[in-house]
């Protein structure tokens, strides 16, 4: 009986758990729904916005008229819910976020709910920072890079084929000041027009968001195993050359094959790895400072460093 009993109230813990963490789970997944919900209310003007710099490139390359298209009658529609996703999820990532921090801080100390807080916040912050970094800075030259190789007076003579059928040779002519001053390949060639599909364009642009946000954790992430005490400023400056290797293997993989872009990429990453070096140093040196205060900090190096004590230790070597 006594067994049984033990069992019972072990487990009565672990029951508690479990229902408060689907009590969280439930208010995450409701504000997951709300904000797609709120998000496909507004996924037109967004999917406007995610393909602002596509359109931008068009007009500076000469297109009067930017034109995207859809091939399949869901198309549209699975476009839209997708940014539904995404968005809805950066909406209801407050309240997500806070529903995780009810269920782990009461198993944390005071200290340690104070040293987390803080990186829960910087991480959406630092990922909007690497997002914006992605729209306006990124994803423009990326596009400049891609539709650079576009033959723009094909694109007009697509254009107007479409509106008004079969155009004469020599009507359709590039605009000046364009890309081309003279089409590139004669009358009897291939004609090479660009109509980019939408979820193929947004693709490109979503990708770019998601991995700059992601790079700009770097200095969050770094932080917390600094403070957890599972790395160490000396360590990571000590793999700085294979840091920088890493770093332009990913600006490699993550970008297109545009060195200006890959050059940007690799600065900023690798200018938040010196910051985060910076911030773990400090970390490092507020603890330090703390052991110290408290008396658990020993500096034995001084003695070391003591002149007399080197000497003294090299007469007894001989």
């Amino acid at each position: 009986m006594s067994n049984t009993d033990e069992v019972e109230d072990s487990s009565a813990p672990l029951i508690e758990h479990l229902a408060e963490l689907r009590t969280r789970l439930i208010r995450a997944v409701g504000a997951f729904v709300v904000g797609i919900v709120l998000a496909f209310i507004v996924a037109e003007p967004i999917l406007e916005f995610l393909l602002a710099p596509i359109e931008d490139t068009l007009r500076d390359l000469g297109d009067p008229n930017p034109t995207l298209q859809y091939t399949s009658p869901q198309e549209y529609l699975f476009t839209l819910f997708r940014i539904s996703m995404v968005f809805g999820f950066i909406l209801a990532f407050p309240v997500i976020a806070f529903q995780l921090w009810r269920f782990v801080a009461p198993g944390l100390y005071r200290k340690e709910q104070n040293a987390f807080l803080p990186f829960l916040i910087a991480s959406p912050v630092m990922f909007l920072l690497g997002a914006s970094f992605a729209q306006f800075v990124v994803t423009p030259l990326a596009m400049n890079f891609f539709l650079g190789f576009a033959d723009i007076s094909s694109i007009f003579t697509g254009l107007l084929m479409s509106v008004g059928g079969n155009i004469p040779a020599g009507e359709a002519l590039p605009p000046t000041g364009g890309l081309f001053t003279e089409p590139p390949v004669d009358s009897n060639g291939v004609r090479i027009t660009f109509f980019g599909k939408v979820n193929e364009s947004l693709d490109i642009t979503l990708k770019f968001i998601i991995a700059f946000g992601m790079c700009f954790q770097l200095p969050v992430l770094l932080t917390l195993m600094g403070k957890a005490g599972l790395v160490s400023s000396e360590g990571l400056g000590a793999v700085r050359k294979y840091a920088m290797v890493g770093i332009l293997l990913l600006a490699a993989l993550v970008t297109p094959p545009d060195v200006i872009t890959q050059l940007i990429l690799f600065t900023v990453v690798y200018g938040l790895y010196e910051i985060s070096i910076f911030l773990v140093r400090y970390v490092e040196s507020n603890r330090e400072e703390k052991l110290r205060e408290e008396g658990y900090y020993d500096d034995d190096e001084e003695e070391f460093d003591d002149p007399l004590v080197k000497e003294f230790d090299e007469e007894a070597d001989k």
